[in-house]
Order: structure tokens, then sequence, then C-alpha cells
């Protein structure tokens, strides 16, 4: 049978520590994803690792085996574009924000860091790793830092809003609720404006100096907000000028 002449001890060792090994290494990268909630968490990039890695195991294997062209770079380049479609279906927009590219990349990199594993590079894996999850840790604070600071270009300007309506009777009891909330997040507001909405309501405009913003923290800030007793709505939007 092909199937006994495919049995080898050896190899079937040597797949147990591919597998095991992208199965920690897409995990640590997969906790990080999901210690911050990101839509592919930990078991989607243990499962993208995991493939990649016995996708080219069992290439070389069977290059092993029957020998012909060299079949591991056929299923490497398929695994790349294959990652890429995957990639593409966690990348959501919503209301002008484009969201998800960066779940995408470390997607990309999950599976990069399998097929070294499946191809037997361990030290090449564990470095993709730390590579990969230094990209998501390190570089966030240098990140945020960057994105608070005003875009100083004239032609394009990304303007970030905060909307709350609220009771009329009860504005200045939200509007210090909302200063706090944006001074906790560090947005300094550049312009205020409030009018009347209805005939017991008013609309609270607070335009952000900062034209690029962490999505999550504003998402946050204005589910605080809209929870007030007072508050009927709370959202925000970018907007692009030219």
């Amino acid at each position: 049978m092909l199937m006994l002449h495919h049995l080898d001890g050896a190899a079937a060792l040597n797949t147990l520590a591919s597998l095991t090994l992208a199965f920690v290494l897409g995990g640590l990268i997969g906790l990080e994803r999901q210690y911050r909630q990101r839509t592919a968490g930990l078991r989607t990039n243990v499962l993208v690792a995991l493939g990649a890695a016995l996708f080219v195991d069992i290439a070389m294997r069977f290059h092993a085996l029957y020998g012909g062209t060299p079949s591991p770079l056929h299923v490497v380049a398929y695994v790349v574009s294959g990652v890429g479609f995957l990639g593409a279906g966690v990348i959501m927009r919503e209301e002008g924000n484009i969201r998800g590219i960066n779940t995408a990349a470390t997607l990309w990199g999950s599976a990069a860091i399998g097929v070294a594993c499946g191809a037997g590079l361990l030290l090449e894996a564990a470095l993709g790793t730390l590579f990969v999850l230094a990209a998501n840790t390190l570089l966030r604070p240098v990140v945020n830092a960057i994105n608070r600071q005003p875009l100083d270009v004239e032609s394009v300007e990304v303007t970030n809003t905060v909307y709350v309506i609220a009771d009329k009777e009860r504005q200045k009891e939200v509007l210090t609720v909302l200063e706090a909330e944006l001074e906790r997040y560090r947005y300094p507001v550049r312009e205020l404006d409030i009018h009347a909405f209805g005939d017991e309501d008013v609309e609270i405009e607070a335009t952000l100096t900062a034209t690029s913003v962490d999505a999550d923290e504003l998402d946050a800030l204005v589910r605080r907000i809209a929870a007030l007793p007072a508050v009927r709505q709370a959202f925000w939007s970018p907007s692009t000028a030219e």
C-alpha cells in the first residue's frame, strides 16, 4: 500500500517538531492579538502558522520521496498568495476608517513563520516571531505619539470630530465629562461648537487637533459618553478635505 510506503518514523518526528514549533510561535503572536481584541486572534494565528508549516512539510516530504522539481518552493509561493486572500477578509471599512490592515499583515507574518517551521528553519522561525511581536508591541507607543501630532500639510487635512447629542438642560454636565474623557486620552480639542438640536436637545461637536487617532480609543470614549443618562447619542467621524 502507498500509505505503508510513506510511513517513516524519523520523518514523522520531524513533522511533529515543525508543527509543535509552529503552534507555539503562532500562539505567541496570537496571544498579543487576542489581548488587544483584534479580529484574528489566538486561534487564527495558530491555525495559519500550522497550515503553512504542514503544507511546506508535506511538500518537502514528497520531494524527498520522489525528487523532481523543487516543489517546496512552489508551495511556499502558493502559501504567500493564499494568505493574502485570507488577510483581505479581515480588513474592514467602517465609517470612512480602514481597519484590520495590521491584523492582515500579522497573519502574513504568522504564515511566514509557519513556512520556516515546516522547512525546518527553527532559528529563523524564532527570530521572525520576535520581530513580528516587536512590530506589534514596541512600535505601538511610537505610532501613538506620531498620531497625536497635527499634520503639517495644507493641501490635505484629516479632521476627526466627536459628536454628542444631549439634553439641553444638562449640556454643561455632559460637556465636562466629554472634556475629561478627551483629556484622559490626550486628544486636545481644536474647536468646540454647540448648537440646538430640536427643541430639547443640543449637539456638541468637538473637533480634535490630532489628525490621526486610535479608532479603538475613540470607540471606547464615545461608548462611555453614550452611557450617560443625559446623552441621546454619541459618535465620532473622520472627514478629509482637499
